[in-house]
């Protein structure tokens, strides 16, 4: 099979990339990406010479897939980080809508056999702290921030292609993701790093604000599943069903790395926080027999000592990122 992997040098498409080739030795995989701030070729160099490398935007893909000709199109590209969509609006609907469009119309064109987009669970808007539901894949949408409406807006594009055009697709809608060879910009990273330098870990005002986390390793198995036995025209919820808060996440770097509860330096929420995620994925347990297999604490505190021991990977990529957390005004 030839598989087109969107985003592949980013945090979750360079681990999907890293498994596929090693499950899928037969297979060829053209890895594409963007090289924005968040994007590093060194999240592939370890299989850089078991796949094809194109530098480019998903808006301008059809000459790749026109060279290239995948059976299969998995479209991980996306501008993701909330607090950097409050400051710049405009490049996550550039990227994650109208990029995602021209994806998916160079993909009709090439008459891909499969198009598999990975979405995220804020597109439904969020929770209140003490509710006793999750979202399913029937859930209304209710963006509440231009990164979660601009992966809506990205949602509903895949689906009228599939509606329309009879494009093959299927979309996963997923919970917060945490493990190795993540920006420094996201929570877990970003606390790690700093905590490792002495520095203060910025906590939201908002501390007791819930997340649903899942392992990279996981999701990416999902998205295999999805792949090998996922229904066209579904969508597929992958979660665990394991809830942290922000403060949790801070308690756990800094009891991993053995440092004081002083070290949490309280700022300003973000406008639109969402308070819960919490995601209903019995359908992909049910239908696909996926379960997630990676324990939350082990795998949280493995990755904290991860970014300890990989100081090169992350000091180079530390001041690239736009964002100051609190710095709204």
């Amino acid at each position: 099979m030839r598989l087109l992997v969107t985003g592949a040098a980013g945090f979750i498409g360079s681990h999907f990339v890293r498994h596929w080739v090693a499950a899928h030795p037969d297979d060829t995989v053209v890895a594409l990406d963007a090289l924005t701030y968040a994007g590093t070729e060194t999240n592939l160099a370890d299989v850089r010479d078991r796949i094809t490398f194109v530098h480019a935007d998903i808006a301008d893909a059809e000459p790749v897939l026109r060279e290239h000709r995948p059976d299969v199109v998995v479209n991980f590209a996306a501008e993701s980080h909330n607090s950097l969509a409050i400051l710049d609006p405009a490049r996550f609907f550039r990227t994650n809508v109208l990029g995602t469009q021209g994806l998916l119309e160079a993909a009709r064109r090439a008459e891909v056999q499969r198009f598999h987009h990975i979405s995220t669970c804020e597109v439904y808007g969020d929770l209140a702290l003490d509710a006793d539901q999750a979202f399913t894949e029937d859930s209304p949408y209710r963006p509440r921030t231009p990164y979660n409406a601009s992966k809506a807006g990205a949602d509903h594009a895949v689906r009228a292609y599939h509606e329309t055009f009879g494009l093959p697709v299927t979309i996963t809608n997923c919970a917060n993701n945490y493990g190795s060879h993540q920006f420094p910009e996201k929570v877990l990273p970003l606390f790690t790093t700093h905590a490792l330098d002495g520095k203060p870990l910025p906590v939201y005002t908002s501390k007791h604000n819930r997340r649903e986390w899942i392992h990279a390793l996981d999701h990416v198995r999902a998205i295999e599943a999805v792949l090998d036995r996922g229904a066209v025209g579904e969508t597929y919820h992958v979660g665990t069903g394991i809830e942290a808060s922000v403060e949790d996440i801070a308690n756990l770097v800094l009891d991993e790395l053995g440092l004081p509860a002083s070290l949490k330096h309280e700022v300003p929420d973000r406008p639109g926080h969402d308070r819960r995620y919490l995601l209903d994925s019995s359908k992909i347990r049910r239908e696909l027999g996926w379960e997630p297999l990676v324990d939350f604490e082990s795998g949280i505190r493995d990755t904290i000592r991860w970014y300890a021991a990989n100081r090169v990977w992350w000091e180079p990529l530390r001041d690239r990122s736009p964002i100051a957390e609190g710095a709204w005004k």
